[in-house]
């Protein structure tokens, strides 16, 4: 009448090894992060967490800015046209306008 539920092998398990959460084999994505095989798991990433010395710039800092105030540093800053340009081309666009304005 009733059957009898086959017990369920164990899951197999590993721990992600970016948020260090416990994932199932065979899962597509970690479920407390979001890491996959593409992104975290994978062969490729598998350095990622290693402390090791980055490449010293021309200057013996870092050769990547570590924060976005340091990246501005070395960007330079957009520039603004001068005002006496942006005033020359207004007057001329307006002495443009006139002069086709002026019947022949």
């Amino acid at each position: 009448m009733f059957r009898r539920r086959r017990p369920r092998p164990p899951a197999d398990w590993f721990t992600c090894p970016v948020c260090g959460s416990e994932v199932k084999v065979g899962a597509l994505a970690c479920r407390e992060c979001g890491s996959d095989d593409t992104t975290g798991w994978s062969e490729a990433t598998a350095y990622d967490d290693l402390d090791l010395p980055e490449p010293e710039g021309p200057d013996g800092g870092p050769a990547v800015p570590d924060t976005f105030e340091e990246f501005e540093q070395l960007v330079d800053p957009p520039r603004a046209w001068p005002r006496w340009l942006v005033l020359a081309l207004v007057a001329l666009i307006v002495v443009l306008l006139l002069v086709s304005a002026i019947p022949r």
